[in-house]
């Protein structure tokens, strides 16, 4: 359940940074590691008029309606 079975959407990395302690080059800002999770939720969609269960992440569950509507 980690990736959108439409767009392919995962997890993504990237750094947390501390500002508070950011200054000259001696104090430089500490950073750790952390994700950024997609919002990957178990829907039933319709495919070819059969509905089907998958994992789809909100943004194309939201393009999805628009093209119903």
């Amino acid at each position: 359940m980690a990736k959108c079975a439409i767009c392919g959407k995962g997890t993504m990395y990237g750094r947390n940074i501390r500002h508070k302690h950011a200054g000259r080059w001696e104090r430089r800002a500490p950073k750790t590691n952390r994700t950024f999770r997609a919002n990957i939720q178990k829907r039933m969609v319709t495919i070819d008029g059969r509905p089907v269960r998958m994992a789809i992440c909100t943004r194309c569950l939201r393009t999805q309606l628009k093209a119903v509507s």
